[in-house]
């Protein structure tokens, strides 16, 4: 039982990006105004990019394929993201966002240094090359 705590820590973990990066897609001109909001330029390249790290980091965690260099791409894209859009401490929900977002970085680093786990494709492409 003890092999399915990293696949489901995975899940939980990817979850929240897999959501927010589909929730770009359908929200793409909503998404970019707020980031214009906030000063940042080429919004359209910003906001493809930020699409692309939280769809394909998300999948690599969920999947535990290449996992480590999974969260490394989501912990790159966290630190600016958490920088920029979560340090009005003023605000009570920016504050939460803020902590959540160090609670979500902790959790890639501990992909990073745990690796996949038992059931993930990174295990599975391992025990075939010790075949």
């Amino acid at each position: 039982m003890e092999k399915y705590i990293p696949l489901i820590g995975r899940a939980f973990l990817a979850a929240i990006f897999l959501k927010s990066g589909f929730d770009k897609i359908t929200g793409f001109s909503g998404t970019q105004q707020f980031m214009a909001s906030k000063g940042l330029p080429l919004t359209a390249l910003l906001l493809v990019a930020a699409i692309i790290l939280e769809l394909a980091g998300g999948l690599s965690i969920l999947l535990g394929y290449k996992a480590r260099w999974g969260a490394i791409a989501l912990i790159i894209f966290m630190i600016p993201a958490t920088l920029i859009f979560h340090t009005d401490f003023a605000d009570r929900m920016q504050v939460n966002a803020f902590m959540k977002n160090l609670a979500i970085i902790g959790g890639l680093l501990m992909v990073y240094y745990i690796g996949s786990g038992p059931i993930s494709l990174d295990e599975q492409m391992a025990s075939k090359r010790s075949d």
